[in-house]
């Protein structure tokens, strides 16, 4: 799909520049106009959702894909309320990182401006559609939205809430593009400077593959979560249960549920009220000789490729180790990078493992699924970041701009 004047990433690049202009109060008007549309359509948008879900359900989807695709009423309204948390965060844009003043007179100052045009890839997870929106408008940026097959008709949707709230708010409606593209295509436009400044992945270890393999342009490596709650030897029991659960069951199918658990070899006592309780959720175990023995529920013989695997199922490994440093080993050698948790009450041990753990969040006594926008206090996230670089954990507004210096002077020349 070759850039040219009516291209989506023509159009977006067209928007971008308007939005890069706008203050606050303009964007923040447009937000609100996005958020009274959606209730506007909350039944057409739940109709639109009911249709998706029929397909799935048709095709055979796991449970896990049809929980990230479903939008009931309560889902579409906590999008309205995540649109308006973003309108009442403050506006990164134009705020001064730092500044000073050179001996010759020159006044510096490293000021916070938009990225430009995100492109963002996502699968089955219709909600991304009014985050990223909300997200991009606020800090100044157009986006391209390329969603799955899977949620199609959710996307479209939502979509034409979104650009006609732009359109009442007398904002360019190309803020945000819906890009129809094939594999092929796709793969194309990342491999093309001109068509966005950012990439940014929201599904599982394939597309975020496929697009690092293909790109041109910087990838934000928002992806998957083979995440783990960790034991220690003093856990409370009373912390343990409930947060292992949470973790687990509450919502599996998404990034930050937990897939592992590393029990010390001397808290495998707490595995018996924990194996009976998921074992209620129906999770599948799959678990060491030593953790088998300790759970109490029936359990498969767990091997190498469940330590890797990022279920996204009511299924969980567990496994026994003996040391703090074991567990942050195991975790280092198996973890995607995303939220990792231990249960201790031993400072010592939290402070080793926290310092042992090199991924994005690391929690002393909670669960892993805290791990997002909206309960970071971000209003809403672009995606949960396992890169290295830039942005880390959930990314919020400040995540997606970027920084230039402006230097003011009073006809200062260099010698």
């Amino acid at each position: 799909m070759a850039v040219t004047t009516d291209s989506p990433s023509t159009r977006a690049r067209a928007a971008a520049r308007t939005l890069a202009t706008l203050g606050r109060g303009a964007k923040d008007a447009a937000l609100e106009q996005i958020a009274l549309a959606i209730e506007r359509d909350s039944a057409a948008i739940v109709e639109a959702n009911a249709e998706d879900l029929a397909a799935a359900r048709a095709s055979g989807q796991s449970s896990a894909l049809l929980d990230r695709l479903t939008l009931d009423s309560e889902r579409v309204l906590a999008l309205c309320d995540a649109v308006r948390a973003v309108a009442a965060l403050d506006d990164p844009v134009g705020q001064v990182v730092t500044g000073w003043r050179l001996p010759n007179g020159l006044d510096v100052q490293k000021v916070r401006v938009p990225l430009g045009v995100l492109l963002v890839v996502y699968e089955a997870r219709p909600n991304v559609t009014v985050d990223v929106a909300s997200l991009c408008l606020k800090s100044g940026n157009a986006c391209l939205l390329r969603g799955s097959t899977s949620a199609r008709a959710t996307n479209a949707a939502l979509l034409r809430c979104v650009r006609d709230g732009l359109k009442a708010a007398g904002l360019p409606e190309d803020a945000v593009v819906p890009l129809e593209a094939s594999r092929e295509e796709l793969a194309a436009i990342v491999a093309d400077p001109s068509a966005c400044d950012v990439v940014i992945p929201r599904g599982g270890e394939a597309l975020k593959k496929f697009l690092l393999e293909h790109a041109r342009v910087p990838v934000l490596v928002a992806a998957g979560g083979n995440c783990h709650v960790y034991l220690h030897a003093d856990a409370d029991p009373a912390k343990a249960l409930p947060i292992v659960i949470n973790a687990k069951t509450q919502r599996p199918g998404v990034c930050n549920a937990c897939e592992t658990l590393l029990v010390h070899r001397d808290a495998l006592p707490l595995l018996g009220p924990i194996g009976a309780e998921l074992a209620e959720h129906g999770v599948e175990l799959r678990a060491d000789a030593e953790a088998a023995a300790a759970l109490g529920a029936p359990s498969l013989a767990a091997d190498e490729d469940d330590w890797a695997t990022e279920f996204l199922d009511l299924v969980l490994a567990v496994r026994t180790v003996g040391s703090v440093e074991e567990a942050v080993e195991h975790i280092e050698r198996y973890s995607t990078g995303h939220s990792e948790a231990i249960v201790t009450e031993s400072i010592a041990a939290a402070d080793a493992f926290v310092l042992g753990i090199s991924s994005a969040c690391v929690y002393v006594n909670a669960s892993t699924r805290f791990t997002d926008g909206g309960e970071f206090g971000f209003g809403a996230e672009i995606g949960n970041s396992t890169a290295r670089l830039h942005a880390r954990g959930p990314v919020g507004l400040a995540d997606i701009t970027t920084t230039k210096y402006v230097v003011r002077g009073a006809g200062q020349i260099r010698a």
